[in-house]
Order: structure tokens, then C-alpha cells, then sequence
């Protein structure tokens, strides 16, 4: 399955109710699973960004979708990176000409 790295940002709203933050995570898993995907990691961050998730998706249209409803709540904004295992970089690289 793709895995996908969400960099996170509070909006006004979602720093205002931090301490419902723990809730809206575990909603957000349970979002991307239904999705066929998981969550694998979650780490709260300090500097530019709020928080990061590492995740993993069907598909890269299965995780835009998911995203897209989790930050139409409101309380997120988000950055997704499609990241390549080691494996997938070094298919990728040999195909190189």
C-alpha cells in the first residue's frame, strides 16, 4: 500500500479546542481506516509544524478523499507527501536511463 507522511497545522479554531484534539485523532484513524488504510504513526512537533502522520492507503485517491473530509472539519490544515518505501525508491531509480 502507498504510504503517505501528513504534515499538520492547527487552524485558530483547532488550537482553541486542543483538548479535543485526542477525540478528532482517533476520528481520523477510524476515517482512514474505513478507507481500507491505517495510521501507523502519529508524533506531536514543535517548530513549523503541529504534528505529523505517517499513513498508509489503498490509493492515492482513497487518501486525497480522506483528508479532504478530515480537513473540511475545520480544526487542521494539512500537507501530504507521498513517500516511497527503500524498495519502491530503488525500482524507481533503476529505471532511470
Amino acid at each position: 500500500m502507498p504510504t503517505y507522511i501528513t504534515l499538520i497545522r492547527y487552524t485558530q479554531r483547532g488550537i482553541e479546542n486542543a483538548k479535543e484534539s485526542p477525540a478528532r485523532l482517533e476520528k481520523a484513524k477510524r476515517a482512514i481506516k474505513a478507507a481500507g488504510g491505517e495510521m501507523k504513526a502519529f508524533y506531536l512537533t514543535m517548530g513549523q509544524y503541529d504534528a505529523v502522520a505517517i499513513s498508509e492507503a489503498p490509493s492515492d485517491e482513497a487518501f486525497t478523499t480522506t483528508m479532504l473530509n478530515i480537513a473540511s472539519a475545520g480544526s487542521i490544515r494539512t500537507e501530504t507527501l507521498r513517500a516511497f518505501t527503500e524498495e519502491e525508491y530503488r525500482k524507481i531509480i533503476s529505471s532511470l536511463r
